[in-house]
């Protein structure tokens, strides 16, 4: 990732198990439907640990390639990516930021990044999105996805490489 295009004080690298405390937290910070629950706090906590393993494990088995990154903005870790660099695609299987790193440009810096990836080998990129999630759309649209498969409640979206956009049209 180090050839990769970012801009200044962000970087990329994979994750390691010291990471462990911080992609658990960053899990946490995507759940507001479970912190908003009625329950005592000791259960929520238990239940978003549950859920935050499952994800785990559920990517590791639909993905047992997958790479794992961590997203730091001057050294410091504000996200983390989870990618898959298939035989014939690149797939982006999970982008997340914290709350403070969000809305600032670093998800968008960090999928063109690995546009630029999936470019190098001539493979399109994709990923899935919930429906209902416009502001992830319209972002994955200004960044050239587009809509290949509808699958409720997600869409699959598709970014083609302009080496493979001549070939296709």
């Amino acid at each position: 990732m180090q050839n990769l295009t970012l801009p200044d004080g962000l970087s990329v690298r994979p994750a390691q198990s010291k990471d462990n405390v911080f992609l658990e937290s960053l899990y946490q910070s995507t759940r507001e439907d479970l912190l908003v629950l009625d329950a005592p706090e000791e259960q929520k906590a238990e239940l978003i640990e549950m859920q935050f393993r499952a994800q785990t494990q559920g990517y590791g088995n639909a993905y047992p390639n997958a790479m794992y990154f961590v997203i730091e903005k001057h050294m410091e870790s504000i996200g983390k990516a989870t990618i898959d660099f298939g035989h014939n695609e690149v797939h982006l299987i999970d982008l997340a930021l914290t709350p403070v790193a969000r809305g600032k440009g670093f998800g968008a810096a960090v999928i063109q990044a690995f546009q630029q990836a999936a470019a190098m080998v001539a493979a399109p990129m994709t990923l899935s999105v919930l429906q209902s999630n416009l502001q992830a759309k319209t972002l994955y649209w200004k960044l050239g996805f587009i809509t290949d498969e509808i699958q409720l409640p997600y869409e699959r979206m598709i970014w083609y490489p302009p080496a493979l956009r001549t070939t296709l049209l």
